[in-house]
Protein backbone atom coordinates (compact mmCIF):
# COMPACT_ATOMS: atom_id res chain seq x y z
CA UNK A 1 0.00 0.00 0.00
CA UNK A 2 1.18 3.64 -0.58
CA UNK A 3 2.15 5.47 2.39
CA UNK A 4 -0.30 8.29 1.44
CA UNK A 5 -3.09 5.96 1.64
CA UNK A 6 -2.62 5.79 5.87
CA UNK A 7 -3.83 9.24 5.85
CA UNK A 8 -2.91 11.73 8.56
CA UNK A 9 -1.06 9.35 11.60
CA UNK A 10 -0.96 10.03 15.33
CA UNK A 11 1.93 8.30 17.03
CA UNK A 12 0.90 8.18 20.57
CA UNK A 13 3.63 8.25 22.86
CA UNK A 14 5.15 9.29 26.41
CA UNK A 15 1.44 9.31 28.77
CA UNK A 16 1.08 9.65 32.60
CA UNK A 17 2.50 5.82 33.59
CA UNK A 18 5.43 5.24 35.07
CA UNK A 19 6.69 3.66 31.73
CA UNK A 20 6.80 7.48 30.45
CA UNK A 21 10.69 7.25 29.16
CA UNK A 22 10.83 4.06 27.54
CA UNK A 23 7.37 5.51 25.63
CA UNK A 24 8.99 8.44 24.63
CA UNK A 25 11.91 6.20 22.92
CA UNK A 26 9.33 3.97 21.77
CA UNK A 27 7.30 6.63 19.85
CA UNK A 28 10.51 8.80 19.00
CA UNK A 29 11.48 5.83 16.79
CA UNK A 30 8.16 4.87 15.52
CA UNK A 31 7.98 8.31 14.88
CA UNK A 32 11.18 8.77 12.84
CA UNK A 33 10.13 5.26 11.17
CA UNK A 34 7.41 6.11 9.42
CA UNK A 35 8.06 10.11 8.25
CA UNK A 36 11.18 7.83 6.20
CA UNK A 37 8.81 5.76 4.78
CA UNK A 38 6.78 8.56 3.61
CA UNK A 39 3.70 8.51 5.99
CA UNK A 40 2.02 12.17 7.00
CA UNK A 41 3.10 10.77 10.57
CA UNK A 42 2.69 13.44 13.97
CA UNK A 43 4.13 12.40 17.18
CA UNK A 44 1.71 13.37 19.84
CA UNK A 45 2.58 13.31 23.99
CA UNK A 46 -0.52 11.98 25.49
CA UNK A 47 -1.35 14.22 28.19
CA UNK A 48 -5.04 14.58 29.82
CA UNK A 49 -5.82 16.58 26.69
CA UNK A 50 -5.02 13.93 24.58
CA UNK A 51 -8.76 13.40 23.25
CA UNK A 52 -9.19 17.15 22.40
CA UNK A 53 -5.95 17.08 20.59
CA UNK A 54 -6.90 14.21 18.63
CA UNK A 55 -10.56 15.35 17.95
CA UNK A 56 -9.04 18.67 17.00
CA UNK A 57 -6.52 16.80 14.44
CA UNK A 58 -8.68 15.14 12.23
CA UNK A 59 -6.47 11.98 12.65
CA UNK A 60 -7.20 8.92 10.34
CA UNK A 61 -5.53 6.35 12.21
CA UNK A 62 -3.08 6.17 15.65
CA UNK A 63 -0.17 4.23 16.25
CA UNK A 64 0.02 3.56 20.13
CA UNK A 65 3.37 3.77 21.27
CA UNK A 66 2.25 3.97 25.11
CA UNK A 67 3.14 1.79 27.43
CA UNK A 68 1.45 0.85 30.78
CA UNK A 69 -1.38 2.52 32.67
CA UNK A 70 -3.40 4.40 29.97
CA UNK A 71 -1.92 3.36 27.20
CA UNK A 72 -1.90 -0.18 27.21
CA UNK A 73 -4.85 -1.53 29.67
CA UNK A 74 -8.10 -0.56 26.93
CA UNK A 75 -8.11 3.16 28.17
CA UNK A 76 -6.61 4.66 25.08
CA UNK A 77 -8.13 2.17 23.22
CA UNK A 78 -11.84 2.50 24.22
CA UNK A 79 -11.48 6.59 23.88
CA UNK A 80 -10.08 6.11 20.17
CA UNK A 81 -13.19 3.96 19.51
CA UNK A 82 -14.93 6.12 20.76
CA UNK A 83 -13.58 8.90 18.51
CA UNK A 84 -13.70 6.58 15.71
CA UNK A 85 -10.13 6.42 15.12
CA UNK A 86 -8.52 3.30 13.62
CA UNK A 87 -5.77 2.05 16.08
CA UNK A 88 -2.73 -0.45 16.03
CA UNK A 89 -2.12 -3.45 18.73
CA UNK A 90 -4.99 -5.03 20.47
CA UNK A 91 -8.64 -4.02 21.03
CA UNK A 92 -10.19 -3.26 24.80
CA UNK A 93 -10.59 -6.68 25.97
CA UNK A 94 -7.07 -7.84 24.97
CA UNK A 95 -5.52 -4.48 26.58
CA UNK A 96 -6.88 -4.30 29.56
CA UNK A 97 -6.52 -8.30 30.12
CA UNK A 98 -3.01 -8.33 28.80
CA UNK A 99 -2.19 -5.65 31.32
CA UNK A 100 -3.46 -7.38 34.03
CA UNK A 101 -1.11 -10.41 35.01
CA UNK A 102 -3.65 -11.94 37.46
CA UNK A 103 -6.54 -12.28 35.51
CA UNK A 104 -4.12 -13.72 32.32
CA UNK A 105 -2.95 -15.80 34.95
CA UNK A 106 -6.48 -17.10 36.19
CA UNK A 107 -7.44 -17.34 32.66
CA UNK A 108 -4.80 -19.42 31.36
CA UNK A 109 -5.04 -21.94 34.10
CA UNK A 110 -8.64 -22.26 32.80
CA UNK A 111 -7.30 -23.01 29.12
CA UNK A 112 -5.07 -25.68 30.45
CA UNK A 113 -1.43 -23.45 29.26
CA UNK A 114 1.11 -23.65 31.79
CA UNK A 115 1.81 -20.81 33.94
CA UNK A 116 3.71 -20.92 37.09
CA UNK A 117 2.08 -21.16 40.70
CA UNK A 118 1.05 -17.78 42.47
CA UNK A 119 -0.44 -16.24 45.33
CA UNK A 120 -1.99 -12.46 45.73
CA UNK A 121 -0.17 -11.27 48.42
CA UNK A 122 -2.87 -10.18 51.30
CA UNK A 123 -0.66 -9.14 53.99
CA UNK A 124 2.31 -10.17 55.98
CA UNK A 125 1.01 -12.64 57.73
CA UNK A 126 0.18 -14.64 55.19
CA UNK A 127 3.81 -14.70 53.10
CA UNK A 128 5.09 -17.46 55.40
CA UNK A 129 2.25 -19.90 53.88
CA UNK A 130 2.82 -18.78 50.53
CA UNK A 131 6.98 -19.60 50.70
CA UNK A 132 5.91 -22.37 52.60
CA UNK A 133 3.44 -23.88 49.29
CA UNK A 134 5.44 -22.37 46.32
CA UNK A 135 9.00 -22.34 47.30
CA UNK A 136 12.04 -20.44 47.55
CA UNK A 137 13.21 -18.15 45.49
CA UNK A 138 9.91 -16.19 44.52
CA UNK A 139 9.28 -13.25 42.05
CA UNK A 140 7.13 -10.63 43.43
CA UNK A 141 5.23 -8.12 40.70
CA UNK A 142 2.91 -5.43 40.44
CA UNK A 143 -0.35 -6.49 38.76
CA UNK A 144 -0.48 -4.01 36.26
CA UNK A 145 2.93 -2.49 35.78
CA UNK A 146 5.21 -3.38 32.80
CA UNK A 147 8.59 -3.15 32.46
CA UNK A 148 9.66 -5.03 35.05
CA UNK A 149 8.85 -2.18 37.24
CA UNK A 150 7.92 -2.99 40.75
CA UNK A 151 9.27 -6.51 39.95
CA UNK A 152 12.00 -8.28 43.17
CA UNK A 153 12.86 -11.72 43.74
CA UNK A 154 13.26 -13.23 47.04
CA UNK A 155 15.23 -15.89 48.43
CA UNK A 156 14.09 -15.68 52.16
CA UNK A 157 11.01 -14.21 54.11
CA UNK A 158 12.75 -11.17 55.21
CA UNK A 159 13.28 -10.28 51.08
CA UNK A 160 9.76 -11.48 50.67
CA UNK A 161 8.36 -8.83 52.75
CA UNK A 162 10.79 -6.03 51.37
CA UNK A 163 9.38 -7.11 47.63
CA UNK A 164 5.95 -6.90 48.76
CA UNK A 165 6.14 -3.85 50.09
CA UNK A 166 8.50 -2.30 47.37
CA UNK A 167 6.17 -3.49 44.38
CA UNK A 168 2.69 -2.20 46.97
CA UNK A 169 4.07 0.79 46.46
CA UNK A 170 3.17 0.42 42.46
CA UNK A 171 -0.13 -1.19 42.72
CA UNK A 172 -2.47 -2.21 44.56
CA UNK A 173 -2.49 -5.45 43.70
CA UNK A 174 0.76 -7.42 43.99
CA UNK A 175 1.22 -11.36 42.78
CA UNK A 176 3.77 -13.81 44.50
CA UNK A 177 4.80 -16.17 42.06
CA UNK A 178 7.23 -19.51 41.93
CA UNK A 179 10.51 -18.81 39.84
CA UNK A 180 10.64 -21.09 37.13
CA UNK A 181 14.84 -21.59 36.90
CA UNK A 182 16.11 -21.95 33.25
CA UNK A 183 16.16 -20.30 30.21
CA UNK A 184 14.23 -17.06 29.57
CA UNK A 185 12.47 -16.87 26.06
CA UNK A 186 10.27 -14.12 23.84
CA UNK A 187 8.11 -14.27 21.12
CA UNK A 188 6.94 -11.84 18.91
CA UNK A 189 3.68 -11.91 17.31
CA UNK A 190 2.91 -9.92 13.98
CA UNK A 191 -0.09 -10.33 12.27
CA UNK A 192 -0.41 -14.21 11.31
CA UNK A 193 3.50 -14.50 11.73
CA UNK A 194 5.38 -16.04 14.86
CA UNK A 195 8.78 -13.96 14.99
CA UNK A 196 12.17 -15.92 15.58
CA UNK A 197 12.03 -16.36 19.40
CA UNK A 198 14.82 -14.63 21.51
CA UNK A 199 16.68 -16.27 24.62
CA UNK A 200 18.30 -13.55 27.13
CA UNK A 201 21.04 -14.04 29.34
CA UNK A 202 21.64 -11.20 32.06
CA UNK A 203 24.44 -11.19 34.66
CA UNK A 204 21.74 -9.22 37.06
CA UNK A 205 19.52 -11.94 39.07
CA UNK A 206 16.53 -11.46 36.65
CA UNK A 207 16.06 -9.51 33.68
CA UNK A 208 14.66 -6.08 35.04
CA UNK A 209 14.41 -2.76 34.42
CA UNK A 210 18.22 -1.61 33.89
CA UNK A 211 18.69 -5.13 32.17
CA UNK A 212 16.09 -4.46 29.75
CA UNK A 213 17.01 -0.55 29.30
CA UNK A 214 20.11 0.46 30.27
CA UNK A 215 22.72 -2.07 30.32
CA UNK A 216 24.64 -3.42 27.47
CA UNK A 217 25.46 -6.34 29.02
CA UNK A 218 21.97 -8.50 28.57
CA UNK A 219 22.73 -10.96 26.14
CA UNK A 220 20.22 -11.66 23.38
CA UNK A 221 20.52 -14.87 21.67
CA UNK A 222 18.69 -15.43 18.23
CA UNK A 223 18.54 -18.12 16.43
CA UNK A 224 17.67 -18.97 20.73
CA UNK A 225 19.51 -22.47 20.53
CA UNK A 226 16.53 -24.73 20.51
CA UNK A 227 15.87 -27.43 18.17
CA UNK A 228 13.37 -26.33 15.25
CA UNK A 229 10.68 -28.82 16.71
CA UNK A 230 11.24 -27.08 20.54
CA UNK A 231 10.78 -23.40 18.96
CA UNK A 232 7.89 -24.41 17.12
CA UNK A 233 6.51 -25.51 20.15
CA UNK A 234 7.00 -22.43 21.84
CA UNK A 235 5.77 -20.02 19.37
CA UNK A 236 2.61 -21.94 18.90
CA UNK A 237 1.79 -21.70 22.82
CA UNK A 238 2.80 -18.01 22.23
CA UNK A 239 -0.24 -17.82 19.87
CA UNK A 240 -2.48 -19.62 21.83
CA UNK A 241 -2.00 -17.38 25.36
CA UNK A 242 -2.10 -14.73 23.06
CA UNK A 243 -5.45 -15.39 21.39
CA UNK A 244 -6.70 -16.73 24.45
CA UNK A 245 -6.25 -13.13 25.91
CA UNK A 246 -8.10 -11.79 23.29
CA UNK A 247 -5.62 -10.45 21.89
CA UNK A 248 -4.74 -9.12 17.86
CA UNK A 249 -2.30 -7.46 15.64
CA UNK A 250 0.99 -7.10 17.35
CA UNK A 251 2.58 -7.82 20.25
CA UNK A 252 5.08 -10.24 22.51
CA UNK A 253 4.90 -13.74 25.02
CA UNK A 254 6.93 -14.09 27.49
CA UNK A 255 8.17 -17.46 28.80
CA UNK A 256 10.24 -19.31 31.11
CA UNK A 257 11.86 -22.99 30.36
CA UNK A 258 12.12 -25.50 32.86
CA UNK A 259 14.52 -28.12 33.57
CA UNK A 260 12.60 -30.55 31.74
CA UNK A 261 12.50 -27.77 28.74
CA UNK A 262 8.92 -27.46 29.35
CA UNK A 263 8.38 -23.81 28.64
CA UNK A 264 5.54 -21.78 31.19
CA UNK A 265 3.99 -18.88 30.06
CA UNK A 266 5.16 -15.53 32.14
CA UNK A 267 3.07 -12.68 30.43
CA UNK A 268 1.72 -10.97 27.23
CA UNK A 269 2.83 -7.42 26.27
CA UNK A 270 0.02 -5.76 23.76
CA UNK A 271 2.65 -2.35 22.84
CA UNK A 272 6.03 -3.35 23.18
CA UNK A 273 8.64 -1.60 23.28
CA UNK A 274 10.17 -0.23 20.08
CA UNK A 275 13.41 1.27 21.44
CA UNK A 276 16.91 0.33 20.18
CA UNK A 277 17.08 -2.09 22.94
CA UNK A 278 13.82 -3.89 22.21
CA UNK A 279 12.99 -7.19 21.52
CA UNK A 280 10.19 -7.33 18.89
CA UNK A 281 12.93 -4.99 16.45
CA UNK A 282 15.30 -7.40 17.32
CA UNK A 283 13.13 -10.31 16.51
CA UNK A 284 11.86 -8.22 13.26
CA UNK A 285 15.18 -8.28 12.19
CA UNK A 286 16.17 -11.45 12.28
CA UNK A 287 12.99 -12.39 10.17
CA UNK A 288 14.03 -10.17 7.54
CA UNK A 289 12.39 -6.93 8.48
CA UNK A 290 14.29 -3.18 9.24
CA UNK A 291 12.63 -1.50 12.00
CA UNK A 292 10.68 1.04 9.04
CA UNK A 293 9.50 -2.51 7.73
CA UNK A 294 8.11 -3.02 11.09
CA UNK A 295 6.79 0.29 12.11
CA UNK A 296 4.95 0.06 8.75
CA UNK A 297 3.70 -3.35 8.74
CA UNK A 298 2.10 -3.04 12.40
CA UNK A 299 0.54 0.03 10.53
CA UNK A 300 -0.67 -2.03 8.02
CA UNK A 301 -1.78 -4.42 10.29
CA UNK A 302 -4.39 -1.47 11.65
CA UNK A 303 -6.25 -1.13 8.46
CA UNK A 304 -6.62 -5.16 8.26
CA UNK A 305 -8.12 -5.67 11.47
CA UNK A 306 -10.59 -2.11 11.14
CA UNK A 307 -11.51 -3.32 7.51
CA UNK A 308 -12.46 -6.93 9.43
CA UNK A 309 -14.66 -5.46 12.10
Amino acid sequence: MNSGNYGKVAVLMGGLSAEREVSLKSGGAVLAALRKQGVDAHGIDAGKDVLQVLARGQYARAFIALHGRGGEDGVIQGALEVLGIPYTGSGVLGSALGMDKLRCKQLWIGCDIPTPEFAVYSGESTLAAIAQRLGYPLFVKPVHEGSSIGIGKAGNLDELRRACTEAARYDHSVLIERCIVGPELTAGILGERELPLIRLETPRSFYDYEAKYLLDSTRYHCPSGLTPEQERRVQALARRAFASVGCRGWGRVDFMLDAAGLPYVLEVNTVPGMTDHSLVPMAARHAGLSFEQLAMRILEISLETSAGE
